[in-house]
């Protein structure tokens, strides 16, 4: 049976902490520790954290230097395995390490393994599409990251489990990034592993739209997406991935009011790589954008979902 490390980085989560930890504490017929990284907490995190007399959990309090410095962290503790990423604010499934392991078992050559990840808001739950048209629900299957995460990512970083193997080759979460380092760290295990799937519905992101403010872009700490150019004739679905999130970038630079950073990101993009309403979008002025910005928000209130990947 294999082990896991749950590494999970804490940063005033105490709304959710408690249901995420019990959520990895309810894991079903499998080995594994808690390794939780208290990454300068303010809140009541830290209490919470020490109700749970639990000698599977391990816990660290180091000052505050971001998630991608937590995570680090926690990799460097962990006594097993197989790194099991979790957000503290997010939910397993009783049966999503079992389910990895057995995933493990199936495809043993690879070192990546992700599960499909529901996003939960207070109206609905919305599954993730896949660019992957013939992907079935329940069906496990080994992937290409970039040629199947156009319109919703295969890995996140709460249903994500990586062998030691892998992160070696890979290196260390990026502290210089305070934004997108998850998106870096998924860009450098696509281009050495590929991904073993499963898509059934066992890890939940927690949506908070009273976070919403908090997750403006650091333009001037993103990941540099031209550094990673030169792999596209290797890497299928790359370029296209790259031009997705150069778009993704250039809107929010747009609303932000950021020209230069807009221009940027614009510039690399071969637009033949975006559907229709990725280029009407990356065409409109800022104050149409904000408009959009504003509908979705009312309709997603509305539990209705509207997206420019698909």
């Amino acid at each position: 049976m294999h082990k896991f490390s749950v590494v999970i980085p804490v940063y005033n989560k105490e709304k959710y902490l408690k249901e995420t930890i019990q959520s990895v504490l309810n894991q079903v017929d499998v080995t594994f520790e808690i390794i939780l990284v208290n990454d300068g907490s303010t809140d009541k995190s830290e209490a919470i954290i020490k109700e749970f007399d639990n000698s599977e959990i391990n816990y660290i309090s180091q000052i505050n230097r971001g998630v991608s410095a937590a995570r680090n962290t926690g990799i460097t503790a962990a006594k097993y395995d197989y790194i099991a990423f979790l957000d503290a604010d997010d939910l397993w499934d009783p049966s999503y390490l079992s389910s990895i392991s057995k995933l493990i078992s199936t495809f043993d050559r690879q070192r990546v393994f992700a599960t499909q990840c529901v996003v939960e808001t207070k109206k609905q739950s919305i599954a993730p599409v896949y660019s992957v048209s013939d992907l079935k629900p329940n069906e496990t299957r080994v992937l290409n990251f970039f040629e199947s995460s156009l319109i919703s990512s295969l890995l996140t970083s709460s249903s994500t489990v990586v062998h030691k193997e892998a992160l070696a080759e890979i290196g260390e979460f990026d502290v210089q990034l305070k934004s997108t380092e998850d998106t870096d760290y998924w860009i450098r295990l696509g281009l050495n592993y590929a991904i073993a799937f499963k898509n059934t519905p066992l890890a939940t992101y927690r949506f908070d739209g009273e976070s919403l403010s908090n997750g403006r872009i650091d333009f001037d700490s993103v990941l540099n997406l031209d550094a990673y150019e030169s792999e596209t004739p290797h890497h299928p679905g790359l370029k296209k991935f790259l031009d997705i999130n150069r778009f993704s970038l250039a809107v929010a630079a747009n609303l932000a009011g950021n020209k230069t950073a807009f221009e940027k990101y614009q510039k690399g993009i071969d637009v033949t790589n975006l559907n229709n309403k990725q280029r009407y979008l990356l065409a409109s002025p800022r104050y149409q954008l904000v408009i959009f910005k504003y509908t979705k928000k009312f309709m997603d209130l509305l539990g209705i979902s509207t997206s420019a990947y698909k």
